[in-house]
């Protein structure tokens, strides 16, 4: 009896202390699992001038690793642009030749020299802003009728701020700001469209939602629609992005999905702009963001609201190319990259419409190789491990003592030949 009693009191103290272990053993391999050095790069951000160069708006961002540099090239000469050039050098440079630059025949105005070390470019075009009633509040973007879209607003037709006023090369960030240059009704009186640069030296993740992860192959843009006035109490917007992909690939979008929404609560995909290509070996560029816009600057969650990307279409003719992008890659980049559009909406069915805020932010990141991709953190990997390991933990210690149990009540016995 007096055994019975202590093993029968000391199983709740044994499952808790199998628990405890299981826990703190996760833990220790968790931490060793992660990167004790992440990986750094010497950035430099600058705004680029020259002679007559106030229209070329230019930024430049170079990341220079151990081997290697990452060059972003922002520009508002037209839509609001971005190339992204990696180069196998560490001493490449950029160069302007601004009298082609704002000539009507800029090809070559913009090199990454020395050329031979370029491995791979690529660019981002933001090309139109589209306005719809929602007057049914579907968020249906695609489905929505020809009749209830207003004019869309067509970035190249905007002025753009001095972007070297915004520059803070501590924090690594500046700002294009434009408002509307033809404004008859003017919506643009208080309000304005921006394009937020942030590059990184080492990789972590955003403070603000959506908490994005990031790595020093990064930059992120946020795309802010800040005191338009709308056409409609029930519009709703969407952004067109423009891309070039080489021949010898195409640009794919995918989604990842996640059971961990511990950083962006209730949000479980992340899409991503891929370079598909046939040499699967070869990086490429890629534009990555988590499936949520804001409906404040704070990014709270009580504002959030979905954004849907739409299926890619190829661009053909239809979309004129801006000056940035021709002069680097040449007015006959048609016949050696694919040009594709995809169009990101932003609402949710029965949500709130852009007037109830008259604010909206969506962030991406732009960067050269394997995009970022969150793994379980390591309370959720304890929580599931203890929950799921725990009843796996009893079941064999149980069949242990069955056996021996088992082979006690046999032992008394002589065996028969």
């Amino acid at each position: 009896q007096v055994i019975g009693h202590v093993t029968a009191g000391s199983k709740p103290g044994k499952a808790m202390g199998t628990r405890l272990a299981l826990g703190l053993l996760l833990v220790q391999v968790s931490l060793c699992w992660g990167d004790p050095e992440p990986y750094r790069r010497e950035v430099h951000l600058d705004a680029v001038s020259g002679s007559n160069s106030s229209l070329g708006n230019l930024l430049h961002i170079r990341a220079v690793g151990r081997n290697d540099s990452i060059h972003y090239v922002w520009g508002t000469l037209g839509a609001p642009t971005v190339l992204l050039v990696y180069s196998n050098s560490t001493e490449s440079t950029l160069k302007v030749n601004w009298t082609k630059l704002l000539s009507p025949f800029p090809t070559g105005a913009l090199r990454i020299e020395p050329v031979e070390s370029i491995q791979y470019s690529t660019a981002i075009i933001f090309t139109k802003i589209f306005e719809y009633d929602d007057a049914n509040n579907t968020a249906n973007f695609s489905g929505a009728p020809e009749s209830s879209f207003y004019p869309a607003y067509n970035l190249a037709d905007f002025v753009w701020g001095d972007v070297s006023k915004t520059l803070n090369t501590t924090a690594l960030t500046a700002e294009f700001q434009g408002v509307n240059a033809t404004d008859p009704a003017r919506l643009f009186l208080n309000g304005s469209v921006s394009f937020r640069v942030f590059a990184y030296k080492e990789g972590s993740r955003d403070p603000l939602p959506p908490r994005l992860l990031y790595t020093a192959n990064c930059s992120k843009v946020e795309f802010v629609l800040d005191k338009v006035i709308p056409r409609s109490s029930t519009s709703r917007f969407a952004l067109e992005m423009v891309t070039l992909e080489r021949k010898d690939g195409r640009k794919k979008m995918d989604s990842v999905w996640s059971i961990d929404d511990e950083y962006t609560p209730t949000v479980f995909e992340m899409a991503q702009l891929l370079s598909d290509v046939q040499n699967a070996s070869q990086s490429q560029g890629f534009l990555q963001w988590k499936a949520v816009a804001y409906g404040d600057p704070s990014s709270s969650r009580d504002k959030a609201m979905p954004c849907r990307y739409h299926q890619l279409q190829n661009g053909s003719e239809a979309w004129p190319l801006p000056s940035l992008a021709l002069a680097f890659f040449g007015d006959d980049v048609r016949e050696h990259y694919n040009v594709d559009a995809v169009n990101i909406s932003f609402g949710v069915a029965d949500g709130d419409f852009y007037s109830n805020h008259s604010y909206l932010t969506w962030s991406a990141l732009l960067g050269f190789g394997t995009p970022p991709r969150d793994s379980f953190s390591t309370l959720v990997i304890v929580i599931i491990a203890v929950m799921l390991g725990t009843p796996v933990v009893v079941l064999i210690v149980g069949g242990v003592i069955v056996c021996l149990l088992k082979k006690q009540r046999y032992s008394d016995y002589e065996p028969i030949n």
